[in-house]
């Protein structure tokens, strides 16, 4: 391995960054906590996620059962500029849920969690939550977080073409990369989830029709393709300044994204909901206004296609905790 690169992270020959250390959130959590234990005070629940919850798929269900009735044109505008843009607060939504952020309650918040999926087609809430937990506890970790580029993708998808090929279909390598980097084992949450997305679509299919469903389908995809939105994807953990891991975005978006902008916060305090992020900031600046961030997910998506010097093999990843010193 190279060991030009500054503060700990070394390149393979691939491109790849490697860091002998644990994931930093952890350290910088207990140091934060030891000079301000008041942050402890911003842990909890947020009570207004429900209520939006409940009004974006309301919003999208509705949405799409009206679409058919649109030319084919304004039905693509439709999906992108409105339906992707709900989609994607939804799939943000369900992150807050996966850290039980809507209720005291876990089951609760999977049944939220649950119904949060039902415009989204395929039953992916409960997966989501295993793997993004685990994405957390083990960042970088070779061998369990699921989102990371698989060797095989990072290698395939190279150049400009290329990247903008992956970032248009960036939805469907988040679905397939885990089937190939940690199998999931199926549990009651996931076959729960199953049960009751299935047949909600079927009767939703049966009211609205096929046409509606192809809305929905159109606008997940969109989600997590080149959309503004889906910028986040790429702007969290890819490196654009290097010896950094994890970087924040600190722009308007974050209003329709529940704050998922403010993401070296959240991987310091996954306790303390989106809501609440901004106050964690302002209370221990020192530990963030240094930090790279981002200004446009728009700018970050264009500049990762585009950048030569940017590529999927931009993340820092580390061994297995059970195999490092």
């Amino acid at each position: 391995m190279d060991t030009s690169a500054s503060e700990g992270h070394k390149r393979d020959k691939d491109g790849f960054y490697w860091s002998d250390d644990a994931e930093p959130h952890l350290e910088r959590r207990k140091e934060i906590l030891k000079k301000y234990p008041q942050v402890r005070d911003l842990y909890g629940v947020d009570p207004s996620l429900k209520y939006k919850v409940f009004g974006l798929v309301l919003i999208q269900m509705v949405s799409a059962y009206f679409a058919p009735n649109l030319h084919w044109s304004l039905f693509l505008v439709a999906s992108y500029v409105f339906g992707a843009t709900i989609s994607h607060a939804l799939f943000l939504a369900i992150h807050e849920l996966s850290h039980h952020l809507a209720f005291k309650k876990r089951a609760h918040n999977n049944w939220l969690a649950i119904f949060a999926n039902i415009p989204m087609i395929f039953p992916y809430a409960m997966s989501f939550k295993t793997y993004h937990l685990m994405h957390h506890a083990e960042q970088g970790d070779e061998h369990h977080d699921a989102d990371l580029p698989h060797p095989v993708e990072a290698g395939f998808f190279k150049g400009l073409w290329g990247k903008l090929v992956w970032a248009f279909n960036q939805i469907l390598c988040y679905i397939i990369r885990p089937l190939f980097v940690h199998p999931l084992k199926m549990k009651k949450w996931h076959f729960i989830n199953m049960a009751f997305q299935f047949p909600v679509i079927a009767v939703f299919i049966y009211f609205a029709g096929w046409q509606a469903l192809l809305y929905l389908a159109v606008s997940v995809f969109f989600a997590g393709s080149l959309h503004p939105l889906a910028g986040h994807f790429i702007s969290e953990h890819y490196v654009f300044e290097e010896g950094q891991e994890t970087y924040s975005y600190y722009g308007p978006l974050n209003k329709l994204s529940f704050n998922v902008g403010f993401h070296n916060e959240h991987h310091d305090f996954p306790r303390i909901p989106g809501s609440r992020l901004p106050k964690l900031k302002k209370l221990a600046p020192e530990y963030y206004d240094d930090l790279y961030a981002h200004s446009s997910w728009t700018r970050v998506l264009y500049k990762f296609i585009t950048n030569s010097d940017i590529s999927l093999h931009s993340r820092v990843r580390r061994k297995s905790s059970q195999n490092r010193k």
